[in-house]
Formats: structure tokens, sequence, C-alpha cells
């Protein structure tokens, strides 16, 4: 009876697996804080991507991990076309062409050694306009190298509108823009910087928004869809779940949450000292999100829970 009236139905479509490749590991490696996780050697990752075909999921979001010495101020790794990402994009696209949504995160956070995701000024403030510049080039470089969709996640002002732009000048109209269009300034992001090697120095505090803060998401969206956002994304996903609704109200294109690396840790921690149900806590997870809301949720769980809804 519970089944046959639920509201609410998770699908394998709805879920998108974000996925770490390192540049300088011959082996897998696991994530201390995200058991289960791991940054993915080039072969390993083609491994992954096809098993999220089997699975039945819609798509893969991809995160490269350079080596340290090729970080610098600019990030320049990330608009190499050899850099550590566009190879990866390259082999997932041969891997499973057209029947995985492969996406890229268009950023430069992980290629900076100061592990902004911009360009910094003299005296070390992020330089919006200067970073846009860069966005511009790696949305270029990241659809030649293959992406189907590109995620500027940096929350520089004006970025939709530059990486729109830069695709269509390039001949990549089809190339789809995810737009992270309320990514907050988050506690819960630790683990994560730990997938990626990150070499952030201070905080995010100055272009991420204020968890206090509701209504400056709406002001983002309208922003983003003005500037021809084909997606919108709220990230986190768990604790933002009334932002999330309000976006999902108001837009009028399809809406993803991010159910970011902390939110899968706390789970996980728990479900190691058997202080909660595992399985349950992560449908549960997953279902409430999408009540919210979300058409599309990224999820380190997308392939396992694809597996066991299929």
């Amino acid at each position: 009876m519970r089944r046959m009236v639920a509201e609410t139905r998770l699908h394998p479509a709805d879920l998108v697996l974000p996925a770490f490749v390192r540049e300088d590991i011959s082996e897998p490696v696991e994530i201390g804080s995200m058991p289960g996780v791991y940054q993915h050697t080039r072969d390993t990752l083609r491994k992954a991507a096809a098993e999220a075909v089997a699975a039945g999921i819609s798509g893969i979001m991809l995160f490269g991990v350079p080596e340290e010495a090729k970080k610098d101020a600019l990030g320049t790794a990330g608009t190499d076309p050899d850099g550590i990402l566009q190879q990866a994009l390259r082999d997932v696209r041969s891997e499973v062409g057209d029947d995985l949504l492969v996406m890229s995160d268009l950023c430069l956070d992980e290629f900076t050694d100061h592990g902004h995701c911009g360009v910094l000024t003299a005296d070390g403030r992020v330089d919006n306009d200067a970073t846009l510049e860069r966005y511009a080039e790696m949305a270029q470089v990241q659809a030649d190298a293959g992406a189907h969709v590109v995620g500027p996640s940096g929350m520089m002002d004006g970025q939709i509108g530059v990486v729109r732009d830069a695709l269509d000048r390039t001949g990549h109209e089809d190339v789809a823009v995810l737009a992270y269009t309320a990514k907050y300034s988050s506690a819960f992001y630790g683990p994560f910087r730990e997938a990626v090697g990150s070499s952030l120095k201070g905080d995010r505090k100055t272009y991420q928004q204020d968890a206090a803060n509701a209504r400056e998401s709406l002001r983002e969206l309208a922003l983003d869809l003005s500037e021809g956002a084909d997606m919108v994304m709220v990230k986190p996903a768990g604790p933002y779940l009334d932002i999330l609704a309000k976006v999902a109200e108001a837009s009028d294109v399809p809406v993803a949450a991010y159910q970011i690396s902390g939110e899968y840790a706390m789970i996980e921690a728990a479900a190691q000292r058997g202080w909660i149900d595992r399985d349950p806590a992560v449908l549960e997870s997953l279902t409430g999100i999408k009540r919210a809301g979300a058409q599309i949720i990224l999820t380190y769980w997308a392939t396992e829970v694809a597996r066991k809804l299929g």
C-alpha cells in the first residue's frame, strides 16, 4: 500500500555520479574521509563509467586531480588540452559514447596552488573578471575533449553568460551548461577537499553564499537563467532543502542538487559505528532531496543506489 501511493519515487535516471581522476597514481586510492569513494586512475575511471551505464544512471561528473607540481597561480593545468581532466573526458567518451552524459567540473580550484576558484589579485583577492577569461578557455577545452555538459562551479558573477558565449563562439552550441546557482560556503566540503588534494588557503566566503541567506539564491537563479543556463543546481543538498524547494518552484529549467562529500561521510561514519542503518538512511536522504524538488541528484552513491532501484 505504501509503495502504491508513494508521492515521490527515486529512479536511476535521476542520478549522476561525481568521480575523481588523479594523475600520479597507478592504482585507485580510497579517500580516507569518504569510505568507498576513490581517486581513480584513467583505466579505473573507464570501468566506473561503464558500470554507471550498466546501472542506468544518467551521468558522470568528472573532477581532475593534477600532480602537485603542475599547480600554479593561474590553474593552467585546467586549460591544458592534455591536462588530466581533458584526458579523462576523452577516455570516458571513448568508453561510453553517448550512453552516459559526460559532465565536467568547470573551476580552477583543483588546479591552482592557492586552492581558490579564481585568479587572485596582488593583495590576495579573487579577481572576478580575470577569472571569467580563464573559465571561457576551460569551457572550450572541456567541450573539445568531449564534455556533453559543463558545470561552472566557481560562483563568479557573470560566469554562465561568459561560458555560454565561449561555447557558442567555438561551435559547441549543443554542449549544455549546468549552473551551480546556489552554492553555499559550507562546513560540509571537508572530505571533498581531501578528494581533490585541495591547496586552499583561507576560505571562499567572498564568493560563495552565506548559509544564513535564502533570497540571495533566487537572485542568483534569475541571473543564471537570464545568462542562458540549461540546468541549475543547489549545493549542498541536505542542509539546504528549503533553498532547493524555492529554486525548484521558481525555475523553468531542470533543477539539480549535489549531495556533497560531508553528507556522504556523515552517513557512512554513523553506519560504520552501528548508530544508523546505512541503506535505509541513504535512500531516505536521497528521497528527501527529490521530494524537495530536485530532478537531478549528484551523489557518490549513484551507481550503488541505481542497482538497488533497478
